[in-house]
């Protein structure tokens, strides 16, 4: 609320949703960063068992450091552990009594991921789920362009924020 979020790695953020398939659904969860849209990292999980949003917290975390905010929504699906995992890991987390626009990147993330390949494709099983978003999220960071962003992709945008920190 407020806060100028003028480079990478500033805040992240976190949020879980569910992807249905032709049978049943599977839980994905997403580690974004909020200054370039960049998905960081994700995993999928018939469960909402704290281990695959660890997984990908911990992904995130070793690939591309730690940032100064990490976001995680406040609603019930995240697991504890999750929130003991992100408050060991980062200097500065936000959880608790947020504004309704605290999680909105994440959630337009969600309609994307849904409208632009999970409705479209129905997958059948939790493998073809996988190769599907694996495909999907390398399409979102490295080709598809954001208006938000000056029509550059995620990854043109985080790159180049990041490769400016480290000159600087």
């Amino acid at each position: 609320r407020g806060l100028p979020i003028e480079h990478a790695n500033h805040v992240w953020a976190t949020d879980i949703c569910y992807n249905p398939m032709a049978k049943g659904f599977m839980y994905l969860v997403a580690i974004m960063d909020w200054h370039s849209r960049r998905v960081l990292s994700w995993r999928v999980s018939n469960t909402l068992d704290t281990g695959f949003c660890i997984e990908a917290l911990e992904e995130a975390f070793q690939r591309f450091g730690a940032p100064e905010i990490f976001n995680i929504d406040q609603g019930r699906r995240h697991p504890r552990g999750v929130h003991r995992c992100a408050q060991k890991s980062w200097h500065r987390y936000q959880h608790g009594q947020k504004g309704p626009v605290d999680n909105v990147l994440v959630e337009r993330l969600w309609c994307s991921v849904k409208y632009e390949d999970v409705y479209l494709r129905a997958y059948e099983t939790p493998t073809e789920l996988r190769t599907g978003l694996a495909r999907y999220f390398t399409f979102y960071n490295t080709r598809r362009r954001h208006s938000a962003l000056d029509r550059r992709t995620p990854d043109a945008v985080y790159f180049d924020q990041a490769n400016q920190e480290l000159v600087a």
